[in-house]
């Protein structure tokens, strides 16, 4: 965890389509790279531009890039940047902004960017969960209550009154597919959250015993954080397999996927440094 120097050449990736892209933050970001003396080298501004690869960051000489996007789009960067010897600096600037909460805890962008660009910042790999769907830096969510994230979806896209008709489908299927199970425990769950940690992977079961616990979990999932909902821990370690009586639905870092039961997930580490100011 070595404190890290200065950096010069920062490059900004964000999204201008994103619900949450603000310009007021946006000119914030710019000027505080400016008033520290690091303009910013570069900038990717997604639809437009594509994410940059560990060649384009190396040719463009950039030391620190400012990925200021939602959760799923830190960790294509991340990917993307394997390779590469400059630090990831997430920014809040989706809806939970689980890792930038962790790195930084829960404070304003240009805080956490004066902080990095003063040379306050640590840079270290960061624990990652990997699987045959892939690996992810914040989150794995499995079984059949993920398909509330589809309900999420139907709501950003097409409002409230499209996503009311596609919540009965989520109920149903949340109380009667088949759940989860973590080998060796008995029970299975509607979904297992899975979260690295420098320890281990950490697994906790939601937990639906009425009607009123689903309605919780389903307005906390509408809410972004399926967290808020009530859950137990299960079990932590360097390896976690789940298993069910069907195909394990999973939203991976937002991203939504599926893989065959048993399926296998180990603690991995990023191929890139990320910086932390908290």
């Amino acid at each position: 965890m070595a404190m890290t120097g200065k950096f010069n050449r920062p490059a900004l990736v964000c999204n201008s389509q994103s619900g949450s892209h603000d310009e007021t933050i946006l000119e914030q970001i710019i000027e505080t790279c400016r008033e520290l003396g690091a303009p910013l080298a570069a900038t990717f501004t997604l639809p437009d531009n594509e994410i940059p690869d560990a060649t384009e960051l190396k040719l463009q000489r950039i030391d620190l890039l400012l990925v200021w996007t939602g959760d799923g789009t830190i960790n294509a960067a991340a990917t993307k940047a394997a390779g590469w010897d400059g630090a990831i600096l997430p920014l809040p600037g989706g809806t939970l902004n689980l890792l930038s909460k962790a790195l930084h805890g829960d404070r304003p962008v240009p805080e956490i960017l004066a902080d990095a660009l003063q040379g306050k910042g640590r840079r270290r790999p960061i624990p990652t969960i990997r699987s045959d769907a892939g690996e992810a830096f914040i989150t794995v969510v499995a079984g059949p209550a993920t398909q509330w994230a589809e309900v999420r979806e139907t709501m950003r896209q097409d409002g409230l009154i499209e996503a009311s008709r596609a919540a009965p489908d989520a109920l149903d299927t949340m109380m009667n597919a088949p759940g989860v199970r973590i080998a060796g425990h008995g029970q299975a769950y509607p979904a297992v959250i899975l979260t690295p940690t420098s320890g281990g992977i950490r697994a906790d079961g939601i937990l639906t015993d009425g009607t009123g616990d689903v309605l919780r979990h389903g307005l906390a999932w509408l809410g972004g954080d399926f967290r808020d909902g009530p859950s137990e821990e299960i079990a932590m370690g360097e390896t976690i397999i789940l298993e069910s009586d069907a195909a394990i639905s999973l939203e991976y870092d937002g991203e939504l996927g599926e893989v065959r039961s048993p399926a296998r997930f180990g603690l991995g580490a990023s191929a890139v440094d990320f910086l932390a100011t908290a």
